[in-house]
């Protein structure tokens, strides 16, 4: 059985409509502790941006690294959109994980 490593792009939001952050890890679980642990130094922590309100899958990590650096350069409306498509509440989707 082959097993693929699974990669993810996130975004993180302050609160609703706040400061966004867009990243890139192979594990979301880990990763959002530290956000939310400040266990990482810099933009997200200096401005307490550690929700979970949108991410995506890849098995392939040029994929991912291609979706964030586009994400990246989108403008803010667009994320916005984004974000509310799948979760119109900005819920921090790492509730059902952490």
């Amino acid at each position: 059985m082959i097993r693929y490593k699974t990669y993810y792009i996130y975004i993180l939001a302050s609160k609703r409509n706040g400061t966004l952050y867009i990243g890139v890890t192979n594990n979301l679980e880990r990763r959002i502790y530290e956000h939310k642990n400040g266990l990482i130094k810099g933009f997200t922590k200096k401005y307490n941006v550690n929700q979970l309100v949108y991410f995506e899958e890849y098995t392939d990590v040029k994929e991912a690294l291609i979706r964030e650096k586009r994400l990246k350069k989108w403008n803010r409306s667009w994320k916005i959109d984004l974000i509310e498509k799948s979760n119109p509440e900005w819920k921090d989707l790492s509730e059902e994980f952490i």
